[in-house]
């Protein structure tokens, strides 16, 4: 049987997810989500699942319009963009690593991979 929705379908991939991920986290050793870990963490750490959804509603909307390699190919290119960047200033507690020219040659080429995968 196939889902007919492709937005029915992210939803059962979030919830087929959420499943193993409480399969799995239950009966693992402590620390069981208190009060204490609820409140742990920077406000950005307790995002991850609406950008999950997001990346997922581009992915969704992008595909049909762009085609699969050209549409993995761009997120590649953003999700190294901008972890360059956040290296650079030490964005989210990550150690900072200033941009160097490798790194600028590596983006780049990946800009470069997207124009040849879009021909």
């Amino acid at each position: 049987m196939q889902i007919s929705s492709p937005w029915w379908a992210g939803a059962v991939s979030y919830f087929v997810g959420l499943v193993v991920m409480l399969a799995v986290a239950i009966p693992s050793p402590k620390p069981v989500l208190t009060e204490s870990i609820q409140g742990a963490g920077a406000w950005f750490s307790w995002i991850g699942g609406l950008f999950g959804a997001i990346f997922i509603a581009v992915v969704i909307l992008m595909i049909p319009r762009l085609g699969a390699a050209t549409t993995l190919a761009l997120i590649v290119v953003g999700q190294m963009t901008g972890t360059v960047i956040f290296d650079h200033f030490g964005l989210f507690g990550v150690q900072q690593h200033s941009i160097s020219l490798p790194r600028v040659v590596g983006v780049a080429c990946l800009i470069l991979g997207v124009v040849l995968v879009r021909r």
